[in-house]
């Protein structure tokens, strides 16, 4: 029996997971090793004859299973493709047809993988679930639990987690959080894994691996195409400029792929699913200096106090923007103190305190 207690960790078969397996197997827990099986590849991708990438594919679940054999720690593989599709998948298409864009990592890891993760540690007799994420968990004097950035500024996650809440942070490991990536490339290394060492990083959305989205929307929307096509592009003032190809297929902030000779640069500044209208701009008209934000989860503290400063990320590799933050009655104001640019609804807002995670939620439009 482990000193340390008995941990369920979710395995993809990728060197981030499995070092991270290997280290906590290493400190003495009792590791059980768990792959998710979240979506079904055929159904995704179509009939583009791309190989399948990223998380959900033989080879990963093969890779995951053969290190925990090889440590002595068993391994199960978990088909969560109804909890996963039902709700992430859902949401995502809904979130563009609304006009938005989705952070379905974001949805992933705040209502489904963490979740299943628990349910499951709970069923195993688990003290802790864990994953490869680079963040940290932290414990407030106040008792709450919080993110916080990993180390390695490169690589820290603590974005993507701003959804979890306390019953799952408590019981949450992160091992990777204060190591490098070219720390852990040499980990695996050390623990005999060289071509773990050299595997690509997948960065697209598991169930997009093309990074087609507006294939994905058409195969899963019927009629989405002819429905959406033909409307106006406009300018801030409402003069036509032009027809795209639907309202859907446009995220804000967008400058390439528009299909329209302004004679000069034009960018996606607002999206109007009612009339199917895309509103295009300069560069400037992309620039706001408040927002609202919604669907709130506190982490370090159970609230704000109005006014309170922090800096707020609206994207995963936006390095933040001073602002305050003020309460009203469905979530939070935004108020920066100098224009940020491209704030696109649907995404994710984070609030850092330094390099803590005082909460997040999801952009709204104006």
């Amino acid at each position: 029996m482990s000193t340390k207690g008995k941990v369920l960790m979710a395995m993809s078969g990728g060197i981030d997971s499995t070092v991270a397996a290997l280290m906590l197997h290493k400190e003495g827990y009792e590791v059980v090793g768990i792959t998710m099986k979240t979506w079904d590849y055929a159904s995704s991708v179509g009939t583009t004859g791309k190989k399948e990438t990223g998380c959900c594919n033989i080879d990963s679940f093969n890779d995951a299973r053969m290190a925990a054999v090889q440590h002595g720690f068993p391994h199960f593989i978990l088909d969560i493709r109804d909890e996963f599709g039902d709700f992430v998948i859902e949401n995502f298409i809904e979130e563009y047809i609304a006009g938005r864009t989705p952070n379905p990592c974001v949805m992933c890891n705040t209502h489904i993988k963490w979740r299943a993760l628990l349910k499951r540690a709970d069923a195993l007799g688990c003290d802790f679930i864990s994953t490869g994420h680079y963040a940290q968990v932290h414990q407030h004097s106040n008792g709450r639990y919080f993110i916080s950035k990993g180390l390695d500024e490169t690589k820290d996650q603590s974005y993507a987690l701003w959804g979890l809440q306390q019953d799952l942070l408590k019981r949450t490991l992160l091992p990777l959080g204060t190591y490098r990536k070219t720390e852990i490339r040499q980990m695996a290394h050390d623990f005999g894994y060289p071509e773990l060492a050299k595997k690509n990083e997948s960065y697209e959305i598991c169930f997009v691996p093309d990074n087609d989205y507006r294939g994905f929307l058409k195969r899963k929307v019927e009629g989405l195409e002819e429905k959406v096509n033909g409307g106006n592009f406009v300018d801030p003032q409402g003069k036509i400029l032009g027809k795209h190809k639907g309202y859907p297929f446009y995220t804000v902030g967008q400058r390439k792929g528009l299909d329209i000779a302004l004679g000069k640069p034009a960018f996606v500044t607002e999206i109007i699913p009612e009339t199917n209208t895309v509103v295009l701009g300069n560069e400037e008209d992309l620039n706001r200096i408040e927002m609202k934000v919604t669907g709130i989860n506190w982490m370090k503290y159970d609230g704000v106090t109005d006014g309170m400063e922090a800096v707020t990320k609206i994207r995963y590799k936006d390095k933040g923007a001073l602002s305050n933050l003020y309460t009203y009655e469905n979530g939070i104001t935004v108020r920066f103190y100098d224009d940020v640019k491209g704030v696109a609804p649907g995404q994710s807002a984070v609030f850092y305190e330094g390099n803590d995670v005082i909460g997040g939620g999801i952009i709204q439009r104006t």
